[in-house]
């Protein structure tokens, strides 16, 4: 988190790792990927290892953005919700959360969380000036402590909807570390009419998953498939809003059926790569 000073606080320094530059970072990747500046050597070539084994991953990560976008507009606009919990932030390459969700209501809160220290810096630095937004460094494993930091209880009313923003994070935790565990521990603090908000790998046999997952285990170690029924687990049983869970670039929640919704005879090995969900908490 950043003090109203600007500098880290102390309850925080726990996730502090050093700026390491010789293992590839998740958020400093996708960076790479989506063609942004903030990354090193180490985080280009396991760019291009993405590439190697599918190619146009870099078309994959763009779409999981613009999926990001599209599921914060629905939450804001159709879902009346006017703060936000982003899990997994990542770098600000391309228009996020707090953009898409401040178009629509100035008022909006947001709080990201991010374990990369690249992220606070830079988040400290694009968000000097919003009073209604802050970036917090913590883990996803440790949802105890993000429910209980005190950025996060003083931007965010728990008595009142929250969005829950999963994106392009579950693959990246082991069947051993209990991702449903974890999300259930978030959603358990957050009233009726919060969403859960949820992009990840699916198995459904298609070669171009296995590629992705393949690349991620080598370059950055987690990325595991999982298959549709267990995907569907991660929603904790609650009700998804049309589509459903389905493929990004099928994914329109806003207008389930219009015309930018692709047919799947026009897919590409990259357009298997990843399928997107909001469920409500009723």
């Amino acid at each position: 988190m950043s003090t109203t000073d600007g500098t880290a606080s102390g309850t925080d320094r726990k996730y502090l790792p050093d700026f390491g530059l010789s293992t590839a970072s998740t958020a400093r990747v996708y960076d790479a990927l989506l063609g942004g500046k903030d990354n090193f050597e180490v985080d280009r070539r396991a760019a291009d290892v993405f590439e190697a084994y599918l190619p146009r991953s870099r078309e994959t990560a763009r779409l999981n953005r613009e999926t990001l976008i599209r599921g914060v507009r629905y939450m804001a606009r159709v879902g009346g919700v006017d703060q936000f919990l982003d899990i997994g932030c990542g770098l600000p390459t391309m228009k996020n959360t707090h953009d898409a969700a401040q178009e629509i209501n100035p008022d909006a809160t947001v709080v990201y969380v991010d374990n990369d220290p690249m992220v606070l810096s830079h988040g400290r630095a694009i968000l000097a000036d919003n009073r209604t937004t802050t970036v917090i460094t913590a883990d996803l494993r440790d949802p105890g402590y993000i429910l209980g930091h005190p950025d996060v209880r003083r931007f965010l009313d728990f008595d009142r909807p929250v969005g829950l923003i999963v994106v392009g994070m579950l693959m990246q935790l082991h069947d051993s570390e209990k991702p449903d565990e974890i999300v259930a521990e978030l959603m358990g603090a957050l009233c009726p009419g919060s969403h859960l908000f949820i992009t990840t790998w699916p198995d459904t046999g298609h070669p171009a998953q296995h590629a992705l997952s393949r690349a991620c285990l080598e370059t950055l170690g987690n990325g595991w498939l999982r298959p549709l029924n267990e995907v569907y687990d991660h929603f904790l049983g609650m009700d998804l809003v049309p589509p459903g869970l389905e493929y990004e670039s099928r994914w329109f929640p806003e207008d389930p059926e219009g015309p930018e919704v692709m047919p799947f005879e026009k897919f590409q090995d990259h357009h298997w790569a990843m399928m997107a969900g909001i469920a409500r908490k009723s």
